[in-house]
């Protein structure tokens, strides 16, 4: 794998500068940094109509931050839901207000035992009828 280290990229520079010589060198700079700029003018433009369209959408750096640490976006959110919670639990519960449908409720029903299938199924009570 290729990785670019800062000595590796001296030395790219130095044999660029070797091989265009000290005549064509002031003009590849000045192609190099209208490209640069260009590009940045297309990056700019682009991320404008991005955030016209998105205006929720967070700011350049947090997302860079996001795409670099997704842990701590995960932990922030924590964050957020735990004291959320903590101010939900600190608040007294609102009562409902009455409008007549909360007037009466009905008790709650008892459980019914579960009956299984390969059970015997006792005679009738003859007292009942």
């Amino acid at each position: 794998m290729l990785s670019l280290s800062p000595i590796k990229l001296l030395l790219v520079a130095a044999v660029i500068m070797l091989l265009m010589g000290p005549d064509k060198l002031p003009e590849m700079a000045h192609r190099i940094g209208s490209s640069w700029r260009a590009l940045k003018r297309l990056q700019e433009r682009m991320e404008s109509e991005v955030r016209e369209a998105i205006p929720d959408l967070p700011s350049t750096g947090d997302i860079a931050r996001i795409a670099r640490s997704p842990i701590s976006l995960l932990n922030q959110l924590a964050d957020r839901v735990d004291a959320k919670e903590a101010e939900d639990a600190t608040d007294p519960p609102i009562p409902p207000e009455p409008d007549g449908s909360t007037l009466f409720t009905p008790p709650p029903r008892p459980a019914t035992p579960s009956v299984r299938a390969d059970a015997p199924v006792p005679p009738p009570d003859p007292s009942l009828n």
